[in-house]
């Protein structure tokens, strides 16, 4: 991942600021806060304000995935993307779970701890599918995101900022 960022980095660095390109990371799914926050002690920027930027970025997307993903996952389901959409959707139900049974103390935990194919994008589809209660589930969404933060800003500028 972060010979991915770098070279992301090299390639847009002199269209974007250093700021909207961990801005942008923190949004795309996989990459998300995590990616972000690691983009942004390469960058050099001050752990606090990417923290504020990376949140923001992770968050923004979680409340038009809870309302708009299903709709376009049922549309999908009718065409030749059908095969792509059942996969996935067979994976995004192993993850899942752990999360059903705990629910919202699920989904917060479920993207706090910063591992590989968790995080508010994948949470939210989850929540999305289950047809979870929004309000309830974009607080322990928002609450993960903080809670991924405070562990990626440890390991980025702290544990690998030490390599890097």
């Amino acid at each position: 991942m972060e010979q991915f960022i770098q070279s992301l980095i090299s390639s847009t660095g002199s269209i974007l600021s250093p700021e909207l390109i961990i801005f942008l990371i923190s949004m795309m799914p996989v990459l998300e806060l995590r990616g972000g926050m690691l983009a942004a002690s390469i960058l050099g920027i001050d752990w606090k304000l990417a923290m504020i930027i990376c949140i923001i970025g992770n968050i923004l997307p979680i409340p038009f995935i809870l309302l708009f993903f299903k709709k376009i996952f049922i549309k999908l389901k009718g065409t030749r993307f059908s095969n792509y959409v059942n996969k996935f959707e067979s994976k995004v139900m192993k993850k899942s779970e752990k999360v059903f049974k705990y629910r919202n103390f699920g989904l917060f935990l479920f993207v706090a701890i910063p591992i590989p194919g968790t995080g508010a994008w994948t949470g939210s589809i989850i929540a999305s599918l289950f047809g979870m209660d929004i309000k309830h589930v974009v607080i322990s969404l928002s609450a993960g995101v903080l809670a991924a933060s405070v562990v990626m800003a440890v390991l980025s500028y702290g544990v690998l900022g030490a390599f890097i």
